[in-house]
């Protein structure tokens, strides 16, 4: 089992609740980015820097990520992707993928997405506060037990 993480766009508090987990567990923790990102020397620790491009961060996990890891991403077109090969994967915000509540999560991303194109609606997300913490080291605390027990 290998933890896999978008880190182009992920928090701060995230990566430390990530990173925390892998250390005190050793367990395999793979960041992929297109900007280069600094972490804490350990052998199960690993960092990819991709070229920078649109998606490549995303093929490069589609491609490595296998069914009993666990991804952490918001992006949910990369979310879909995994959840159809098996792979356990949940946002930064705490919601677990799955397969009944995929399909919902991209058709609304994609509605959203339209809507922002035609100038419909703007802004951007919700600031990242204790809250979203809260409810992202519940979700992965419970998704990483899980998979830990499964192997």
């Amino acid at each position: 089992m290998k933890i896999w993480v978008d880190a182009d766009a992920c928090p701060g508090a995230v990566r430390e609740i990530v990173l925390k987990a892998a250390n005190r567990l050793v367990v395999h923790t793979t960041f992929v980015a297109n900007k280069a990102l600094f972490l804490p020397q350990a052998e199960h620790l690993y960092f990819v820097q991709v070229p920078a491009g649109p998606d490549v961060v995303d093929g490069y996990i589609i491609e490595q990520a296998i069914t009993g890891d666990l991804v952490i991403t918001q992006d949910i077109p990369l979310a879909a992707e995994l959840v159809n090969q098996g792979v356990v994967v949940i946002s930064p915000h705490g919601t677990l993928f799955t397969d009944g509540n995929i399909g919902d999560r991209l058709a609304s991303r994609n509605l959203m997405s339209d809507l922002r194109d035609t100038g419909m609606i703007t802004g951007g997300p919700k600031p990242f506060g204790e809250k979203e913490k809260r409810a992202f080291a519940n979700a992965f605390d419970q998704a990483l037990t899980r998979l830990l027990r499964a192997t």
